[in-house]
């Protein structure tokens, strides 16, 4: 996968299916993942202290989405924005796709005027945890 073959965009409803097969990937069935991505992408999931905004961006190669990101607007822990899911195919992994969804995400909160965001990594993420280090720097 060269990545001058991918394309990033905001995420619709008809990308669910594919988002929720990579977060279940990881993370549950895709049943619940359809489900909980539907009501995120329609504001119908609140995350706590959360605000309306939210943004949602997918990598796509061909008619396949190779990688998704979220984040909204929040109060939680005093911030600004949360990124909520940050999810790669495991095949598709350290070819930057990763990055490049961040580097949309961090955009859309300079955009809206967030200057501190909060992202929870699972303890046991030590890729995910070496790669948040540093990062409140540049955002």
């Amino acid at each position: 996968m060269e990545k001058d073959k991918l394309l990033y965009r905001q995420a619709g409803d008809g990308d669910i299916p594919q988002m929720a097969e990579i977060r279940a990937g990881d993370w549950g069935t895709e049943p619940y993942w359809r489900e909980r991505i539907r009501q995120y992408l329609g504001a119908g999931l609140h995350p706590r202290e959360s605000l309306p905004s939210r943004a949602v961006f997918v990598g796509v190669e061909g008619d396949r989405i190779v990688g998704l990101i979220a984040g909204h607007l929040t109060r939680r822990f005093g911030c600004d924005g949360e990124l909520e899911w940050i999810s790669v195919r495991p095949e598709c992994r350290k070819r930057g796709v990763a990055a490049e969804l961040f580097n949309l995400l961090a955009e859309w909160f300079v955009a809206q005027g967030a200057r501190s965001v909060c992202v929870d990594v699972e303890p046991s993420n030590l890729a995910a945890r070496r790669s948040m280090r540093g990062t409140a720097q540049r955002i």
